[in-house]
């Protein structure tokens, strides 16, 4: 029940470190916490997007003059003026500073509706970074994302924060490519800054395991190290990275803090998503095989045993049957998340569509029967959840 505590606690810490939004559909980056609609999908939805100053406002009449400085995205109905009337009350300062305007904006039947402003401090890149991306928005992907490289260190936050994004909503094999071009020395910087949100080490690492030299693994365990900074939400991708970096070396520290107990749950769920990450992504570093046994180390540990049984589950791996029904005879399988992991694995290795060997199948449906016996409630539930995961994967590989 202590381990149980200290892993709810771990998960409350990494939801309050990450920067948490609406996550898109379809594959997204593995490393990265931040997905969503970005700025540059915005402004393709708007019908015209300026950026400019406000002046004139009018609090009584509810308008605004913008003098336009940068036509974004344009449309005939602004006739080309450089001063536009927005309906809308836009205040000459906003605590004390003065502020320029992003303006999004519907036409309908000829009237121009602004439907959104952001407030802009003056000489942002904004602007700029916005046009680039419009500039690329047609190419392949790792293209595009090679100009949200150059804005992730940007001093103005709705930049970078829009930047990471893009990356966040990208698959990981969207950027792989690129990443062995990008310039490691600025990378480094990066990981090495205290002021870098640790939420971004995953896909900065990540970056750096393939751009990088062996000798720059040292910055990767220097981060591992340090039990201020290995505590976010991104170090994943750190894990990943030095085993990039030095496979053996690598994998052995991963391998080290999956199996160590006294390890906080955070770090060791950490090595754990590193695991999962290599074993869809990168079985050519680590074998599928020593990933398994990786994962199997977890199985002794009941605040995270759960994890590692579900994980062997949608692998496939029924050659650890034996394993997981061993745990019937450990103190963590009293706790009710790790009691239901076994049986939901029992409940698919049994099926022979699976591919499970008979001597597999006829241990799990021993124990299924068995908890039918006990709880035959139990098992219908798990069943149905199943059928849930089942029909979703079903759905998104139509969707793909």
């Amino acid at each position: 029940m202590i381990g149980l505590l200290r892993r709810h606690v771990g998960l409350l810490l990494l939801a309050l470190g990450t920067w948490v939004v609406s996550a898109s559909s379809g594959e997204a980056c593995p490393f990265c916490n931040s997905k969503g609609t970005t700025l540059t999908e915005e402004v393709a939805q708007a019908s015209m997007v300026l950026f400019g100053a406000a002046a004139n406002a009018n609090e009584v009449k509810e308008t605004t003059d913008l003098k336009v400085e940068v036509v974004i995205k344009d449309h005939k109905e602004r006739k080309k003026r450089d001063v536009i009337q927005v309906k809308r009350y836009i205040p000459p300062s906003l605590d004390g500073a003065r502020y320029d305007y992003l303006v999004f904006f519907d036409v309908f039947e000829g009237k121009m509706d602004p439907y959104r402003g952001m407030p802009v401090r003056p000489k942002s890149k904004l602007p700029q970074y916005l046009k680039g991306a419009l500039a690329v928005k047609d190419k392949p992907l790792p293209q595009r994302l090679r100009h949200f490289f150059d804005y992730l260190d940007s001093d103005d936050t709705d930049v970078s924060n829009d930047a990471y994004k893009e990356f966040g909503n990208a698959d990981y094999k969207d950027y792989q490519g690129m990443a062995k071009d990008l310039p490691a020395e600025r990378i480094i910087r990066w990981l090495e800054d205290k002021n870098t949100p640790t939420f971004r080490f995953g896909l900065y690492a990540s970056m750096l395991g393939h751009c990088g030299k062996e000798k720059d693994a040292g910055v990767l365990r220097k981060l591992l190290d340090d039990p201020e900074r290995r505590a976010g939400s991104g170090v994943d991708g750190v894990f990943a990275a030095y085993v990039m970096l030095k496979p053996k070396e690598g994998w052995k520290y991963t391998r080290d803090v999956l199996k160590d107990s006294k390890q906080e749950f955070t770090v060791r769920y950490a090595a754990l998503r590193a695991v999962r990450f290599l074993h869809e992504y990168r079985p050519d570093l680590v074998s599928k095989k020593n990933l398994v046994e990786g994962s199997c180390l977890l199985l002794a540990q009941d605040d995270i045993a759960d994890l590692a049984i579900e994980d062997l589950r949608r692998w496939q791996s029924w050659d650890k049957v034996k394993d997981v029904l061993a745990l019937r005879d450990t103190a963590s399988y009293k706790v009710p998340i790790v009691r239901r992991a076994v049986l939901r694995y029992c409940l698919q290795c049994e099926k022979p569509e699976f591919g499970a060997t008979q001597e597999a199948r006829q241990k799990a449906t021993a124990h299924v029967a068995e908890r039918r016996k006990a709880d035959e409630k139990e098992v219908t539930r798990a069943q149905d959840l199943l059928e849930i995961e089942n029909d979703t994967l079903k759905k998104n590989e139509k969707k793909k």
